[in-house]
């Protein structure tokens, strides 16, 4: 699992490559320490090269969202491909997650 985050027009972007399953969630979470400090700057999940995503990288996914949340943020998951999207969408995170 390869993340990287960026700042990019006054937005935290967190791009995730590989599969985010429990083995690689504890670093993920780690590596997306930036974003549990966005005070107020929206975050985008980019899932384009995100190939599978386990219930541990969606309660990490929720993690930053409730945050977010505290602090006015909006949480924006973009380009995820169409698996990706089912587990959404058989988890309910289609209802809590804005999407581009």
């Amino acid at each position: 699992m390869k993340t990287t985050f960026k700042e990019e027009n006054n937005q935290y972007v967190m791009y995730f490559e590989g599969r985010l399953d429990t083995a690689a969630a504890s670093e993920t979470e780690k590596e997306m320490q930036p974003l549990y400090e966005s005070e107020g700057k929206d975050i985008i999940l980019d899932c384009t090269q995100l190939e599978y995503i386990s219930s541990s990288g969606l309660r990490i996914f929720l993690g930053i969202l409730k945050k977010a949340k505290t602090t006015g943020s909006h949480v924006y998951i973009r380009g995820e491909n169409a698996d990706i999207h089912n587990v959404f969408a058989m988890t309910g995170f289609t209802n809590l997650f804005e999407f581009m």
